[in-house]
């Protein structure tokens, strides 16, 4: 049986292990999430929400195991191509998406009714492009004109223009690929300017915002923390919510399905989901989450030191980086040491 697995999973089988027990972990708990969702929107219909999810985890899993099929050489070849086509879609999304939680970051599909967000598109696109740029050009990974610049510039117009619609991915998409470019022995002078960079274009994009129809965006950050620092908003709600949710759980939990907070909490299927994991799997069944994504992490370093190739080990430290960060991002707002930020629990 193991013999078979590994003929059709190639990779690493603790990574593909990680993944399958998260992917379990999200349709045990969206499925005890979404049960009042499913009372008050679909009569009491309580399979619509967990057959949704069922159906995006098979559809997801289908598209990682044919991309893990793909040699990495074609990566490297379309990862131009793929930003290029992040830009136009970026701009639509901004100024024609769909507003969804006071943000026009989603992009419906025709026919299916589906909606993304083209800044998950772009995030691949751009880690892939980082990494090809800084494996080809190693040997002058010094140059700033040559090298430096051509990699830099397109991480900041990608950011830029995720920023106004959705500010924390852009931070994190730009630490990533700072830290990334890091790994790549970019020169440290090079990334200090680049920081010192990055704080003014974001201070200029704040002050333009505030005299322009972005405002409102601006005031929904400066809210966010106000709200972390202890003001009364709908924010503040949610994380008291997930306190409750978390203190109640205990050491074992409440058990699968016995949650209560899932009925207060806005967003218990995504933002926070951890809270709703914590409240019914106990403080043991968040130490577990946490630990599947540190594994995940620290084999994804193992991968990138014994490759013998340069693109594949900055691609595969790229999005381990990533989705990591967004991982921790999370539970961090879950458990208060973060302001809410939106993002949500990745593979779960």
């Amino acid at each position: 049986m193991t013999g078979t697995l590994r003929k059709y999973l190639k990779g690493d089988p603790v990574i593909w292990m990680v993944i399958f027990i998260l992917s379990i972990i999200s349709i045990l708990v969206v499925y005890s999430s979404t049960g009042t969702l499913a009372y008050r929107f679909q009569g009491g219909n309580t399979a619509y929400y967990i057959l949704k999810h069922t159906i995006i985890l098979f559809v997801g899993w289908v598209f990682i195991y044919t991309m893990h099929l793909v040699p990495y050489k074609f990566y490297a070849l379309l990862a131009q191509i793929f930003l290029i086509l992040s830009v136009p879609l970026l701009l639509f999304t901004l100024f024609l998406g769909t507003r969804l939680n006071e943000a026009s970051r989603w992009l419906t599909l025709p026919v299916i009714g589906l909606t993304i967000q083209t800044s998950d598109l772009a995030k691949l696109a751009l880690i892939m492009f980082v990494a090809r740029n800084l494996a080809i050009k190693q040997e002058s990974i010094g140059d700033f004109r040559n090298t430096f610049l051509p990699t830099i510039i397109p991480v900041l117009i990608i950011c830029a223009l995720i920023a106004p619609a959705n500010l924390s991915t852009a931070v994190m998409l730009f630490a990533t690929c700072v830290i990334l470019m890091f790994i790549g022995r970019m020169p440290v002078s090079y990334i200090l300017l680049l920081g010192v960079t990055a704080v003014a274009i974001l201070s200029l994009f704040v002050a333009i915002s505030l005299w322009t129809h972005s405002e409102g965006r601006v005031k929904t950050w400066i809210h966010r923390i106000e709200s972390f620092r202890g003001s009364d908003d709908e924010d503040s709600y949610q994380v008291e919510q997930a306190k409750i949710a978390i203190v109640t759980g205990g050491i074992i939990g409440k058990g699968p399905g016995n949650s209560t907070q899932r009925n207060f909490l806005p967003h218990p299927y995504s933002d926070f989901i951890y809270a709703i994991i914590v409240e019914e799997y106990g403080i043991i069944g968040g130490i577990v989450v946490v630990l599947l994504y540190l594994v995940l992490f620290f084999r994804a370093g193992i991968l990138v030191r014994r490759s013998n190739r340069t693109f594949p080990a900055f691609l595969s430290a790229g999005l381990a980086l990533l989705l990591v960060f967004q991982a921790f991002i999370n539970m961090g707002v879950a458990v208060n040491l973060l302001p809410v930020t939106g993002q949500p629990l990745p593979l779960v």
